[in-house]
């Protein structure tokens, strides 16, 4: 182990910075504070680093010490190696209490990816507000599992997977006040270390001595934000450091695709050929070649991870294993459909993407997903994603528009953003021809189609059992109201959903469902109370705010457009809900009431046109939603 720690501020007195960072008075809304949160990194030649951790954190209310009963490093025992050297409790009083003794090593806690994760533990027994506690701690490796590299190093395997290389990414944010954080990179200055800081500032320093160079990064008094409901992830907005010495995104791509091949994990076998020739005979065209690929791999091969040996992280397991386990994570079902598409006469290839979070410039590996890239007779190249398309119309899925991705090629290739999904791509169509009679009963036959991401948010009701799907179509009717009987349904299901746009037909009627007097009568057309809501994502958004700070994000582009014509008993206006208008570049919307003679008409029309949002478009989708649910609240009377 190499000692390195270069922060002066932690010679001074615990005691002293502890009082001087602050208490409750200072941060009455938080239940504790880092005083001070130091990382140092050397890196060797191989890439290898060896990084020291050294923490204090001060515990401010019982809430605090609930929060704080243990220490947890996580780590991966297959490319890292993690120790808690030590642990004190410095009490309020000024005694201290030291607990390094009872240091514990668990398997981490897991869910659907089993990749044999770890958690370095320390119980911290004692704490009491006003108490801290202190932490130093080591690591070496990095955090993505790759194959175990050969040698005779004992280290070997913590080298990390694009050897020689050195990369991090390091949030300047937290989510409680932070007093200090100190981050610190000792690198060989032949490496050519490349790093920015985005959103925000963090004080930088370099120094030379000898053939090294020392990077030193320092922020102090920083606050954690007031999270706003659907904002993007905290870090494309917050500071963070991004650091690598790989010299671009090309360089990046052409190792991915250069590990993926010499590994051998896109051969296909003869057994996969053959079943490959047996599924793409129906085709007629070069896209039913891929799109029958695609969705046999998407529907077939479950999905779930755990650890199968050689091929974790980066490498992507062989087409053997893939196709005879039928059983894997994105990175697996992702080398299937790349094997499936090379057998069928396809150049195909790996490509990584973030769901979630922005990717920068800086060629860190800001990955968390991989996909399939095909190339077209025409030369275009087609992002496909079996994970995220099962039982969906989508080749890729429309949930990753607005998404950084990397393609693995032999030539190399540049960081890429998916492009925005037109939102007619995704229409929502809901139409109802009701009537009202003089008792108050409402009969109405409802239609419902969709399309892209919204034809899988309605055929989301035939996900489960097969006996239930009946039971699913009447249940969005009855959410509304429990009296609802259901007098006929039709509906498409995913058995056929290649075969065209799901539709939905559902006779029904509602004892009672408005008040009628012999001078007026007050209802609500159903579809006002917006039945398959699931489908309008923008109406699950908490619309409270006036104002937003940070971007925010939908699950998809969308358009919706419903109408319903509904025959009254009477046709004077007593009481009719205004008509509501939105209007930006990215959202329109108009919704509102025609009444000729006894035919009522209620039309709403909205287009939502992202999947993430500016802050700038808050104004109009919070107009556009509030005017949706301005409708479901507001009563119809009309009079004779």
């Amino acid at each position: 182990m190499i000692s390195i720690f270069c922060s002066t501020i932690f010679s001074q007195n615990i005691q002293q910075l502890m009082q001087s960072c602050g208490d409750s008075e200072k941060f009455p809304d938080a239940d504790e504070v880092v005083v001070f949160d130091s990382t140092t990194v050397f890196v060797k030649e191989t890439g290898l680093s060896y990084v020291q951790m050294h923490k204090l954190v001060k515990v401010l209310t019982p809430k605090g010490v609930m929060n704080n009963t243990a220490f947890v490093i996580d780590y991966d025992p297959l490319s890292a190696y993690v120790e808690i050297n030590k642990v004190l409790i410095h009490k309020a009083d000024g005694s201290i209490k030291e607990v390094t003794d009872s240091v514990l090593d668990y398997v981490a806690p897991a869910r659907a990816i089993y990749w044999g994760a770890s958690q370095k533990m320390i119980a911290l027994e004692g704490l009491q507000p006003g108490d801290a506690f202190e932490v130093w701690s080591f690591r070496k490796g990095f955090t993505y599992a790759l194959l175990q590299a050969t040698g005779d190093e004992d280290e070997a395997r913590y080298i990390p997977p694009m050897r020689g290389h050195f990369y991090d990414i390091v949030p300047f944010w937290s989510d409680v006040p932070m007093c200090e954080k100190f981050y610190s990179v000792n690198i060989q200055t032949q490496k050519n270390l490349h790093f920015q800081v985005y959103n925000g500032t963090v004080q930088t320093e370099q120094k030379v001595e000898g053939d090294r160079t020392i990077f030193t990064f320092i922020s102090k008094d920083f606050t954690p934000i007031k999270p706003e409901p659907n904002m993007v992830s905290k870090n494309d907005v917050l500071p963070k450091l991004l650091l690598s010495t790989s010299p671009n995104w090309e360089a990046k791509s052409m190792w991915f695709y250069g590990v993926n091949e010499d590994y051998g994990s896109f051969i296909p076998t003869p057994e996969l050929k053959s079943f490959v020739d047996s599924i793409i005979a129906p085709a007629r065209t070069e896209l039913d070649s891929i799109s029958i690929i695609v969705h046999w791999v998407a529907d077939n091969m479950r999905y779930s991870g755990i650890s199968m040996g050689e091929g974790e992280g980066f490498t992507l397991h062989n087409a053997e294993m893939n196709f005879r386990d039928r059983c894997g994570v994105c990175k697996d079902k992702a080398s299937l459909c790349i094997s499936m598409l090379r057998a069928a006469g396809f150049e195909a290839y790996a490509a990584m993407t973030m769901a979630g979070e922005r990717i920068d410039r800086i060629p860190a590996d800001q990955f968390n997903h991989s996909v399939t890239v095909v190339k077209r007779a025409d030369g275009t190249l087609q992002l496909l994603d079996p994970t995220w398309v099962p039982f969906l119309r989508e080749l890729w899925s429309s949930a990753e528009q607005q998404q950084g991705y990397l393609m693995g090629l032999p030539q190399g290739a540049d960081l890429k953003e998916t492009p925005v999904s037109d939102p007619k791509n995704h229409y929502f169509v809901m139409k109802a021809k009701s009537s009202i009679d003089k008792k108050g009963t409402l009969n109405c036959e409802l239609f419902v189609t969709a399309e892209g991401q919204s034809d899988a948010a309605v055929r989301a009701i035939f996900n489960g059992l097969r006996k239930d799907w009946a039971s699913n179509v009447e249940n969005d009717i009855l959410s509304i109201d429990p009296r609802a009987q259901i007098i006929d349904k039709k509906y498409t299901t995913t058995d056929n959903y290649l075969d065209g746009p799901v539709e939905i037909t559902i006779k029904f009627q509602i004892p009672n469902y408005a008040v009628v007097t012999t001078k007026e009568v007050i209802f609500q057309p159903f579809t006002s109370h917006h039945p398959y809501r699931r489908v309008m994502g923008e109406l699950n958004i908490n619309t409270t705010p006036e104002t937003r700070q940070y971007p925010f994000r939908d699950r998809t582009s969308r358009t919706v457009e419903i109408t319903e014509t509904i025959t009254v008993p009477y046709n004077k206006v007593a009481v009719m809900p205004e008509t509501k208008k939105a209007s930006n570049d990215a959202v329109q919307y108009e919704g509102g009431y025609t009444l000729k003679g006894k035919k009522l008409t209620f039309k709403e029309s909205g287009s939502f046109g992202k999947r993430i949002y500016d802050a700038d478009d808050w104004s109009a989708f919070r107009e556009a939603v509030s005017a949706q649910k301005y409708f479901e609240n507001e009563p119809v009377i009309l009079t004779k």
